[in-house]
């Protein structure tokens, strides 16, 4: 393994390079062993391998928008080359070929995306992925919350 920084003196996390790419690989970002996903894009709520919470996390449509742009771009420069090298294709492989392509795309390429987004959000430590506070900072926060919901 190569380098691991103590990460809130709990537990060894990985950098957020890695974090990313092992969510990419659809593997838990902290460890790298347990699987990401339970579904095809339903995020487990936990990892099976160390413990780690994936409840909290915020993909929502960041993914979808990720892969329209690299599939729209891929098909996009696809089309232009096709039309540009080989004049004489019939439409009716354009309209074959095409669409087919992009639904085959955006589906090999949604759950990687979504899974490097979980990491990117793990390694910034962001949405409830962030160190641990002290006993006193969370207390505290408890408070506010009861706070709040009792207005």
């Amino acid at each position: 393994m190569s380098e691991i920084r103590a990460y809130g003196g709990d537990a060894a996390a990985p950098t957020t390079g890695q974090a990313v790419w092992r969510g990419f690989t659809c593997r838990c970002p902290r460890c790298g062993e347990g699987r990401l996903f339970g579904k095809f894009l339903k995020v487990e709520h936990a990892c099976s391998a160390c413990g780690q919470e994936f409840h909290h996390h915020r993909a929502d449509d960041f993914p979808p928008y990720i892969v329209m742009f690299i599939v729209g771009h891929l098909l996009g420069y696809g089309i232009y080359v096709s039309e540009m090298r080989f004049e004489g294709l019939p439409l009716w492989l354009h309209a074959l070929l095409w669409p087919t392509l992009a639904i085959v795309l955006c589906l090999a390429l949604l759950q990687p995306i979504k899974g490097a987004v979980v990491g990117l959000q793990y390694g910034l430590g962001m949405h409830g992925f962030g160190r641990p506070g002290s006993a006193a900072q969370i207390r505290s926060r408890a408070g506010d919350e009861s706070e709040r919901r009792s207005r």
